[in-house]
Order: structure tokens, then C-alpha cells, then sequence
């Protein structure tokens, strides 16, 4: 939703490619040594999966030259996937209306909602889900074909956020811890107009804004 995220309550067990797990990062032995230290450390979830060992070693065909255990998820974004358990932006990709939020608790995310980690995040979330973000959005994002919005990597790019300074961030962010506790009409009217502030608008162009149908 709009600012905030919420669980859903759904869990996944997930098996990186090589046990022990040292700071978050496999370290790398034979499979017999993976195998037997992934049954010492989880032996519930290893002997439950035991009995669909034979399907499971289906998955990974030797001719393919792709080979992880037979337990385990696929060599899947080994680069990054850290980055879920970051604080975080998150939005879905299908939606009218900007709902970006703010992730600190580390949630993983199926494949249709998007993610971005890095500094100035509550700045950004505000400008993000701005009026004036979605107006701009509305001009250069393609539909899905039934006219709602595709909020994907490719439109998110071109969107031009103005840099902050040390005094505005910190307003923007009180704003925003506002928004998320209250998503008050004044709270958002407020971040609405800093940014039309911070622009250079004229009433007249506001007053495009506010009215265009989006």
C-alpha cells in the first residue's frame, strides 16, 4: 500500500546453495559436506524434504551443466539477494496509483513487485508517491492494455527526482514518518507542496496538476 507495507503472513524456506552459512554468506564445500551440515543444522525441514529427494535431483540434469543440490533453490541472483533483508523501497507493478513503500524489516517479494536499496530512501519514497511524480509518470509509462499504469524498471529510470539538502531531507522525513502513521489529506497535500516548492511551480501549473485526470 501507499507508504506502507504490509505482511502478508507468507513464509518460504530458503535453502542457499551450499551450507554453512557464515555472515549471511555459503561457505562453499563438497556436496556431502552441504548436505550433512544442512541436516545437522535444519534436521526437521531435512528430513521432510528427504522424501522428495529423487523429483527434486530431477531439476538439475547433468547435461545442462547447471549444477546445485538437489535441496536447494537454483543459483538465483547470488549477487543480490542480500539485499532483500536491507531497508528498502518497495511498489507493485500494476497499479493506477503511485503505492510505493518503505521495507524495514527485511521482507522477500515475489516477481511482481519491485525493489530499490541505496541512501535518501524516505526523501525519495515522498517524491515517488508525490502528485507531481505521477503526473510526470503518466507521460512517459505505457499501460497494460486496459489503461492501468505499468510501474516497471524500464519507466521508474526516467523519472528526474530533485537531490535533497541536509535541511530538507530532514523535513521531508518527519513528513514522511507522518504519512506512514496517518496517510492524512494534509500530510500528503503537505509533501505535495514541498515539491511544487522545490520546482519553481506557478499556481497555474499546480492547478494543472491537481486537476489532470490521471
Amino acid at each position: 500500500k501507499k507508504y506502507k507495507a504490509e505482511f502478508a503472513d507468507q513464509w518460504m524456506i530458503f535453502i542457499p546453495w551450499h551450507f554453512p552459512l557464515q555472515n549471511d554468506i555459503s561457505v562453499k564445500g563438497s556436496s556431502n559436506e552441504a548436505e550433512k551440515a544442512f541436516r545437522d543444522s535444519y534436521p526437521d525441514i531435512y528430513n521432510h524434504l528427504i522424501q522428495f529427494k529423487e523429483p527434486l535431483s530431477k531439476r538439475n540434469p547433468a547435461e545442462t551443466g547447471k549444477r546445485y543440490e538437489w535441496y536447494a533453490l537454483q543459483r538465483f541472483g547470488s549477487n543480490y539477494w542480500p539485499d532483500f533483508n536491507k531497508e528498502k523501497i518497495v511498489w507493485i507493478e500494476l497499479t493506477n496509483s503511485p503505492k510505493f513503500a518503505i521495507d524495514t524489516n527485511g521482507y522477500y517479494l515475489n516477481n511482481t513487485i519491485f525493489f530499490m536499496t541505496g541512501n535518501h530512501l524516505k526523501y525519495l519514497l515522498s517524491y515517488l508517491n508525490s502528485r507531481l511524480c505521477e503526473w510526470h509518470f503518466d507521460k512517459i509509462a505505457a499501460t497494460s492494455g486496459a489503461g492501468t499504469r505499468r510501474w516497471i524498471k524500464i519507466y521508474i529510470d526516467q523519472i528526474c527526482a530533485p537531490k535533497p539538502d541536509l535541511k530538507n531531507e530532514s523535513d521531508i522525513n518527519d513528513l514522511i514518518d507522518n504519512a506512514i502513521k496517518n496517510q492524512s489529506n494534509e500530510n500528503l497535500e503537505k509533501i505535495d507542496a514541498y515539491f511544487y516548492k522545490v520546482f519553481n511551480l506557478d499556481v497555474l501549473e499546480i492547478e494543472t496538476i491537481i486537476s489532470a485526470e490521471l
